[in-house]
Protein backbone atom coordinates (compact mmCIF):
# COMPACT_ATOMS: atom_id res chain seq x y z
CA UNK A 1 0.00 0.00 0.00
CA UNK A 2 1.35 3.41 -0.98
CA UNK A 3 2.05 6.29 1.38
CA UNK A 4 -0.84 8.21 -0.18
CA UNK A 5 -3.21 5.31 0.56
CA UNK A 6 -2.06 5.24 4.18
CA UNK A 7 -2.65 8.98 4.52
CA UNK A 8 -6.13 8.56 3.02
CA UNK A 9 -6.97 5.73 5.44
CA UNK A 10 -5.75 7.79 8.40
CA UNK A 11 -7.88 10.77 7.32
CA UNK A 12 -10.98 8.62 6.92
CA UNK A 13 -10.40 6.83 10.24
CA UNK A 14 -9.98 10.15 12.08
CA UNK A 15 -13.07 11.52 10.36
CA UNK A 16 -15.30 8.59 11.32
CA UNK A 17 -14.03 8.60 14.92
CA UNK A 18 -14.53 12.35 15.22
CA UNK A 19 -18.06 12.39 13.79
CA UNK A 20 -19.05 9.05 15.35
CA UNK A 21 -22.03 8.51 13.09
CA UNK A 22 -22.78 6.12 10.20
CA UNK A 23 -21.77 7.08 6.65
CA UNK A 24 -21.90 5.47 3.25
CA UNK A 25 -18.84 5.52 1.00
CA UNK A 26 -20.54 8.23 -1.07
CA UNK A 27 -21.07 10.35 2.08
CA UNK A 28 -17.42 10.07 3.11
CA UNK A 29 -16.25 10.87 -0.42
CA UNK A 30 -18.56 13.90 -0.65
CA UNK A 31 -17.45 15.24 2.73
CA UNK A 32 -13.68 14.80 2.23
CA UNK A 33 -12.92 15.09 -1.46
CA UNK A 34 -13.01 18.89 -1.67
CA UNK A 35 -10.74 19.49 1.30
CA UNK A 36 -8.36 16.56 0.87
CA UNK A 37 -8.75 15.65 -2.81
CA UNK A 38 -9.61 12.00 -2.20
CA UNK A 39 -10.96 10.04 -5.14
CA UNK A 40 -14.07 7.90 -4.78
CA UNK A 41 -12.25 4.66 -5.64
CA UNK A 42 -9.59 5.42 -3.02
CA UNK A 43 -12.28 6.16 -0.40
CA UNK A 44 -14.12 2.88 -1.09
CA UNK A 45 -10.85 0.93 -0.96
CA UNK A 46 -9.78 2.63 2.29
CA UNK A 47 -13.12 1.96 4.00
CA UNK A 48 -13.04 -1.72 3.04
CA UNK A 49 -9.44 -2.02 4.27
CA UNK A 50 -10.26 -0.31 7.58
CA UNK A 51 -13.26 -2.61 8.07
CA UNK A 52 -11.15 -5.70 7.33
CA UNK A 53 -8.56 -4.57 9.88
CA UNK A 54 -11.32 -4.08 12.48
CA UNK A 55 -10.57 -0.38 12.90
CA UNK A 56 -14.13 0.56 11.86
CA UNK A 57 -17.42 -1.32 11.64
CA UNK A 58 -19.32 -2.19 8.51
CA UNK A 59 -23.05 -2.91 8.10
CA UNK A 60 -24.83 -3.94 4.92
CA UNK A 61 -28.36 -2.68 4.29
CA UNK A 62 -29.65 -4.16 1.05
CA UNK A 63 -27.13 -3.14 -1.61
CA UNK A 64 -25.55 -0.36 0.45
CA UNK A 65 -22.70 -0.60 2.91
CA UNK A 66 -22.63 1.67 5.96
CA UNK A 67 -19.43 2.43 7.88
CA UNK A 68 -19.05 3.84 11.40
CA UNK A 69 -16.51 4.10 14.22
CA UNK A 70 -15.83 1.11 16.48
CA UNK A 71 -17.85 1.92 19.58
CA UNK A 72 -15.61 -0.28 21.77
CA UNK A 73 -12.94 2.45 21.74
CA UNK A 74 -15.23 4.97 23.42
CA UNK A 75 -15.78 5.14 27.17
CA UNK A 76 -19.16 3.82 28.22
CA UNK A 77 -21.46 6.65 29.25
CA UNK A 78 -23.81 6.13 32.19
CA UNK A 79 -27.42 7.22 32.33
CA UNK A 80 -26.46 9.96 34.77
CA UNK A 81 -23.82 11.28 32.38
CA UNK A 82 -26.33 11.24 29.52
CA UNK A 83 -28.82 13.26 31.53
CA UNK A 84 -26.09 15.72 32.49
CA UNK A 85 -25.11 16.12 28.84
CA UNK A 86 -28.77 16.56 27.82
CA UNK A 87 -29.08 19.28 30.45
CA UNK A 88 -25.92 20.95 29.18
CA UNK A 89 -27.15 20.78 25.59
CA UNK A 90 -30.47 22.34 26.62
CA UNK A 91 -28.66 25.11 28.50
CA UNK A 92 -26.35 25.81 25.59
CA UNK A 93 -29.31 25.84 23.17
CA UNK A 94 -31.01 28.47 25.32
CA UNK A 95 -27.82 30.56 25.30
CA UNK A 96 -27.53 30.19 21.54
CA UNK A 97 -31.10 31.43 21.09
CA UNK A 98 -30.41 34.43 23.35
CA UNK A 99 -27.20 35.28 21.49
CA UNK A 100 -28.98 34.89 18.14
CA UNK A 101 -31.72 37.27 19.30
CA UNK A 102 -29.09 39.77 20.47
CA UNK A 103 -27.35 39.53 17.10
CA UNK A 104 -30.60 40.23 15.26
CA UNK A 105 -31.25 43.23 17.50
CA UNK A 106 -27.73 44.55 16.88
CA UNK A 107 -28.14 44.04 13.13
CA UNK A 108 -31.38 46.05 13.23
CA UNK A 109 -29.70 48.85 15.19
CA UNK A 110 -26.76 48.82 12.77
CA UNK A 111 -29.10 49.17 9.78
CA UNK A 112 -30.83 52.11 11.49
CA UNK A 113 -27.48 53.77 12.19
CA UNK A 114 -26.30 53.23 8.63
CA UNK A 115 -29.50 54.81 7.28
CA UNK A 116 -29.39 57.82 9.65
CA UNK A 117 -27.55 61.07 8.99
CA UNK A 118 -23.91 61.40 9.91
CA UNK A 119 -22.74 64.33 12.04
CA UNK A 120 -21.40 66.06 8.92
CA UNK A 121 -24.71 65.55 7.09
CA UNK A 122 -26.67 66.91 10.06
CA UNK A 123 -24.46 70.03 10.28
CA UNK A 124 -24.88 70.61 6.55
CA UNK A 125 -28.67 70.29 6.81
CA UNK A 126 -28.78 72.64 9.81
CA UNK A 127 -26.86 75.28 7.85
CA UNK A 128 -29.26 74.88 4.93
CA UNK A 129 -32.29 75.29 7.22
CA UNK A 130 -30.73 78.39 8.80
CA UNK A 131 -30.24 79.88 5.33
CA UNK A 132 -33.89 79.18 4.45
CA UNK A 133 -35.08 80.73 7.72
CA UNK A 134 -32.97 83.81 7.03
CA UNK A 135 -34.57 84.14 3.60
CA UNK A 136 -38.07 83.84 5.07
CA UNK A 137 -37.26 86.53 7.65
CA UNK A 138 -36.09 88.91 4.92
CA UNK A 139 -39.29 88.36 2.96
CA UNK A 140 -41.38 88.93 6.09
CA UNK A 141 -39.58 92.18 6.85
CA UNK A 142 -40.13 93.39 3.30
CA UNK A 143 -43.84 92.62 3.58
CA UNK A 144 -44.08 94.43 6.91
CA UNK A 145 -42.25 97.49 5.60
CA UNK A 146 -44.25 97.72 2.36
CA UNK A 147 -46.39 100.89 1.93
CA UNK A 148 -48.91 99.48 -0.52
CA UNK A 149 -51.04 97.50 1.95
CA UNK A 150 -54.78 97.39 1.25
CA UNK A 151 -56.90 99.05 3.92
CA UNK A 152 -60.00 97.30 5.32
CA UNK A 153 -62.19 99.89 3.56
CA UNK A 154 -60.54 99.19 0.21
CA UNK A 155 -60.89 95.47 0.73
CA UNK A 156 -64.61 95.88 1.54
CA UNK A 157 -65.12 97.95 -1.63
CA UNK A 158 -63.45 95.27 -3.75
CA UNK A 159 -65.80 92.61 -2.37
CA UNK A 160 -68.87 94.81 -2.95
CA UNK A 161 -67.83 95.57 -6.53
CA UNK A 162 -67.23 91.88 -7.16
CA UNK A 163 -70.70 90.94 -5.89
CA UNK A 164 -72.23 93.64 -8.05
CA UNK A 165 -70.46 92.45 -11.19
CA UNK A 166 -71.36 88.81 -10.52
CA UNK A 167 -75.05 89.70 -10.10
CA UNK A 168 -74.96 91.68 -13.34
CA UNK A 169 -73.23 88.79 -15.09
CA UNK A 170 -75.96 86.36 -13.97
CA UNK A 171 -78.70 88.82 -14.97
CA UNK A 172 -77.33 89.34 -18.46
CA UNK A 173 -76.70 85.63 -18.94
CA UNK A 174 -80.30 84.88 -18.00
CA UNK A 175 -81.64 87.58 -20.40
CA UNK A 176 -79.48 86.27 -23.23
CA UNK A 177 -80.63 82.71 -22.57
CA UNK A 178 -84.30 83.80 -22.65
CA UNK A 179 -83.77 85.68 -25.92
CA UNK A 180 -82.02 82.74 -27.55
CA UNK A 181 -84.76 80.35 -26.42
CA UNK A 182 -87.43 82.64 -27.92
CA UNK A 183 -85.56 82.84 -31.25
CA UNK A 184 -85.03 79.08 -31.40
CA UNK A 185 -88.79 78.45 -31.21
CA UNK A 186 -89.08 79.56 -34.83
CA UNK A 187 -85.55 78.81 -35.96
CA UNK A 188 -85.23 75.81 -38.28
CA UNK A 189 -81.73 74.83 -37.19
CA UNK A 190 -80.11 73.69 -33.94
CA UNK A 191 -79.05 75.94 -31.10
CA UNK A 192 -75.39 75.25 -31.85
CA UNK A 193 -75.81 76.28 -35.49
CA UNK A 194 -77.64 79.47 -34.46
CA UNK A 195 -74.91 80.46 -32.03
CA UNK A 196 -72.25 79.89 -34.67
CA UNK A 197 -74.13 81.93 -37.31
CA UNK A 198 -74.87 84.74 -34.86
CA UNK A 199 -71.27 84.77 -33.62
CA UNK A 200 -72.32 84.28 -30.00
CA UNK A 201 -69.70 82.89 -27.59
CA UNK A 202 -70.99 81.26 -24.45
CA UNK A 203 -69.27 81.02 -21.06
CA UNK A 204 -68.54 77.41 -21.86
CA UNK A 205 -66.83 78.38 -25.12
CA UNK A 206 -64.59 80.74 -23.19
CA UNK A 207 -64.07 78.11 -20.47
CA UNK A 208 -65.36 80.37 -17.70
CA UNK A 209 -68.08 79.95 -15.11
CA UNK A 210 -70.11 82.38 -13.03
CA UNK A 211 -68.46 82.54 -9.58
CA UNK A 212 -70.42 82.09 -6.39
CA UNK A 213 -71.40 85.35 -4.70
Amino acid sequence: MSKKDNVGMALILDYLNEKNRPYSAQDVFGNLQKQHGLGKTAVVKALEQLAQEGKIKEKIYGKQKIYFADQAQFTEVSETDLKAMDSQVSELSTKVQAVTQDCRQLETELKQLNSSLTTADMMSEIQQLKAECSGYRERLEKIKSATNHITPEEKEKVYKDRNLYVKEWKKRKRLASDMISAILEGYPKSKKQFLEEAGVETDEDCKVAVPNT
